[in-house]
């Protein structure tokens, strides 16, 4: 008997090393496509952090990555090559390995098909000098914001439960002028910080840019050739609205078609373009970041060279702005991330949510159509009145919760957002890593904020 149970246990013993040298070899070398992203997502959100924001290695994997609140996270590590710049994630610092690397000038890409030289050989080109914002004009034109805030706004600034877990920044603005602003530990006013879905509304206003030229218009279809099918109907104003009826699954947590975009596809506009229809354009809204890679390569696709394609935002909108921290990532292939990833300082944030509260012009210069900005605020009956025609974000019921009727949103993953009332003159900027599942809502902190100022 006993020799029996030697012979079945040696017997189990080999089929369990069987089995483990098998999962190691298969995790090795044919890693599960949800495990990809994962280490994608760390691989760009560690490159960024580090290479653009300035952050240490550690504070960036504690504070961005294991966050996230999936038990992936918690093994996964991060490889840094500080002379390379660049970033490589792994569990266990072996399996599914995913790099992303820093190009000046346009920060962090995914490189998910292990192409570094090919990602590399995107470069930026010389751009048209930054302003130099003197220390002594006071912000927005310079750089000089007081010392001291005002009293009553540093008072709400102070409360926690206003500015809401993981708070990074918060810059108020009124009639212009920086009025109040707080920094959680570690973030200061000189940090760029990851705008996530705020970037969508940026690079609508780069559109607009092109619309105030008369180089692109909103009623135009037939937008790519690569759409002969029923998607020639799909005019720009069907995209910004988020009712162009491709199919594009938006879900987070899983492998859909956004983390497949962002973190499994080198050429992410490519990838959005071969979505079918899912509906006729005009009649569903359906939000997807898909979409916001597609304006990306549009309006890149209306300049002269992928250079000047490149160069464009700066000369349009980043530096007439001052925004001289602006770093607007793009793809392994050079196309803008037109739906994610723009970093910028919060007062730039601010500086751009001013831009739109003054119209769309600055220093006496029209920037954006007339009514370019009213769309922005202009909710669209697919969302259901949630989001409007370009962008942007409505929160319903604004008005009845206390906020002016005219306020929009520009939203973002893990709690950004920048709060816009043009008939208030009233700006606020809140940033940080604030999961969702937390609950917060930056409604009662910008209500607070509107009280105090209107009520002088």
């Amino acid at each position: 008997m006993f020799r029996w149970l030697k012979r079945l246990v040696r017997r189990l013993v080999f089929v369990l090393v069987v089995a483990l040298v098998g999962a190691y070899f298969w995790l090795l070398y044919f890693p599960p496509t949800l495990l990809m992203v994962a280490t994608g997502y760390a691989a760009k959100m560690g490159c960024s952090g580090i290479f653009v924001s300035g952050r240490e290695p550690a504070d960036v994997y504690r504070r961005d990555i294991r966050p996230q609140g999936h038990p992936i996270f918690h093994i996964t590590t991060l490889g840094v090559n500080q002379s390379q710049k660049s970033v490589t994630a792994r569990l266990f610092a072996v399996f599914a390995p995913s790099t992303a690397v820093y190009r000046e000038g346009l920060g962090c890409t995914s490189v998910p098909d292990g192409n570094v030289a090919a990602a590399r050989a995107v470069s930026m080109p010389e751009r048209p000098p930054m302003p130099e914002l003197a220390a002594d004009t006071p912000w927005p034109q310079g750089s000089y914001v007081p010392a001291e805030n005002d009293p009553s706004i540093s008072i709400l600034l102070s409360d926690q439960a206003l500015t809401g877990p993981g708070m990074r920044a918060v810059v108020v603005v009124k009639d212009g002028r920086i009025v109040g602003e707080m920094y959680g530990k570690g973030f200061d006013a000189d940090t760029p910080q990851l705008g996530w879905s705020m970037t969508k509304t940026v690079n609508a206003a780069i559109i607009g840019t092109m619309i105030q030229s008369r180089m692109i218009a909103l009623d135009e279809a037939g937008l790519f050739p690569e759409w002969t099918d029923g998607r020639q109907k799909i005019t720009l104003a069907n995209l910004l609205a988020m009712e162009s009826g491709l199919a594009f699954n938006e879900d987070y947590g899983a492998v859909t078609d956004v983390t497949r975009m962002l973190y499994l596809e080198p050429d992410m506009a490519d990838f959005a373009l071969g979505k079918p229809l899912g509906a006729d354009p005009g009649t569903k809204f359906s939000y997807s970041s898909g979409t916001a890679v597609l304006l990306s390569r549009l309006w890149m696709g209306r300049l002269t060279s992928p250079e000047q394609a490149l160069i464009y935002p700066w000369r349009r909108l980043f530096n007439p702005l001052g925004m001289t921290s602006a770093v607007f990532e793009a793809d392994e292939k050079g196309t803008y991330v037109g739906s994610s990833y723009l970093y910028a300082t919060p007062r730039d944030w601010a500086r751009f949510g001013l831009f739109l509260a003054q119209d769309g012009v600055w220093n006496g210069e029209r920037r954006l159509p007339e009514g370019f900005v009213a769309a922005m605020g202009t909710p669209t009956e697919t969302s259901n009145g949630e989001y409007t025609q370009l962008q942007a974000w409505k929160k319903t019921g604004d008005e009845a919760r206390g906020l002016p009727a005219d306020m929009f949103w520009l939203e973002g993953h893990d709690g950004q957002s920048v709060a816009v009332s043009p008939s208030a003159g009233l700006v606020v900027v809140r940033m940080g890593m604030t999961p969702r599942r937390l609950g917060y809502d930056p409604v009662p902190l910008v209500r607070a904020v509107s009280n105090v100022l209107s009520n002088r």
